[in-house]
């Protein structure tokens, strides 16, 4: 070869080189930087774009850490109303609360609503009925008139049903207007031998009636004051529209698994039974009763997962709303339950036109709120 053209192969090497080592100094792209108009997330499927942030937002702050210790409380509940905030104590806006040494501590037992809105609290500790309107303010009390109430109810006429199963066992009839006693109803009778297995009073039109260990309802007597020594039965809790009879039960705690069956009264004929999973351990019952339109309402206490990413649970209630003819699920909503240890017979009311009142017991005191699954 030539020493021409050896310089010519050797001029060419040397700019072949000197390109390579431009492209090697060159930066290259962060691998970790997203392409231009996209944002990296977990759950995007590959080159999916997604909306940029505008320039000038600052970057999202990290949620604040749970303090260390603190119990996980149950999930955030949409249309969760706060009523009201009662102190304990034996003041006008204030609720009694007692916790012995050798029994069973005790706070307000039950709750119920008037036809007219008024929201009563029953406050046997201090020996009254606790009148607060829908506002939440203190309209007044009603005196009562047995040794160990535990229950109330409302007529559709506005007379108060008071249960007292321990010691006078009997169902008080308080004037709706000015809250005197117009009779009682004995408890005692052909099917109610036992007055403690009793677990709540129901009113259905002019008859009066108590569940006996949750299951069949006892006929008592009339809101006249007239009792029924024959106490006639019924096969489950009638519905406010007056169609149906209802009964729940849990079918396996452990699994989360909950029967409600519905009777059309009329024809005496199934109108559904549905087995609903739930997905989620059960503690109990809290709630089975329907409004004015015949919607069932549904709550579950139990250990509710507190959010879709996490396994963690809190004690909580699931509310549920039923259609009445065939049982499907409305609408549901969680609920807080009470952490307190305090014995309680009636935590939450369903209101005629929809939704529920319920109570919940803290060491600060009770809070009422108003809450609805549609």
């Amino acid at each position: 070869m030539t020493s021409r053209k050896r310089g010519g192969w050797v001029l060419l090497a040397v700019v072949v080189l000197v390109l390579v080592g431009v492209a090697l100094l060159r930066p290259r792209p962060d691998a970790s930087v997203p392409p231009t108009g996209t944002e990296a997330r977990p759950d995007a499927a590959p080159g999916a774009p997604v909306a940029k942030a505008p320039p000038g937002t600052p970057p999202k702050a990290p949620p604040p850490a749970a303090p260390a210790g603190a119990k996980p409380s149950a999930p955030a509940a949409p249309g969760r109303e706060v009523i009201a905030e009662l102190g304990w104590g034996s003041g006008p806006d204030q609720l009694g609360r007692d916790r012995p040494q050798e029994a069973n501590p005790e706070g307000p037992m039950s709750l119920a609503v008037t036809p007219l809105g008024d929201i009563l609290v029953m406050d046997q500790l201090n020996g009254r009925l606790l009148r607060l309107g829908q506002d939440g303010k203190v309209l007044g009390s009603t005196p009562l008139t047995q040794q160990v109430p535990q229950d109330v109810t409302v007529a559709q006429d506005g007379s108060m049903l008071v249960l007292d199963r321990l010691r006078d066992k009997t169902v008080a009839i308080l004037d709706p207007l000015t809250g005197t006693l117009k009779g009682e109803l004995p408890l005692q009778g052909k099917h109610l031998p036992e007055t403690g297995l009793i677990t709540g009073t129901f009113v259905d039109g002019d008859q009066v009636y108590v569940e006996r260990e949750h299951g069949t309802l006892v006929n008592i007597g009339s809101l006249s004051g007239q009792a029924n020594p024959e106490q006639p039965e019924l096969n489950g809790r009638p519905t406010r529209d007056g169609r149906s009879l209802i009964v729940a039960n849990i079918v396996e705690a452990r699994a989360g698994r909950v029967l409600v069956n519905s009777i059309d009264r009329a024809s005496n004929s199934r109108r559904f039974t549905r087995q609903y999973p739930l997905g989620f351990p059960i503690l109990f019952l809290t709630l089975l009763d329907s409004d004015r339109s015949g919607v069932i309402y549904l709550g579950v206490a139990g250990e509710l997962p507190t959010g879709r990413a996490s396994p963690a649970t809190a004690e909580g209630v699931r509310l549920f709303c039923l259609d009445p003819l065939e049982g499907k699920v409305l609408g549901q909503v969680d609920l807080p339950l009470s952490p307190m240890p305090e014995e309680t017979f009636r935590d939450f009311a369903v209101l005629d036109e929809g939704g529920v009142i319920y109570k919940q017991m803290t060491e600060t005191g009770v809070t009422l709120r108003r809450a609805d699954c549609r």
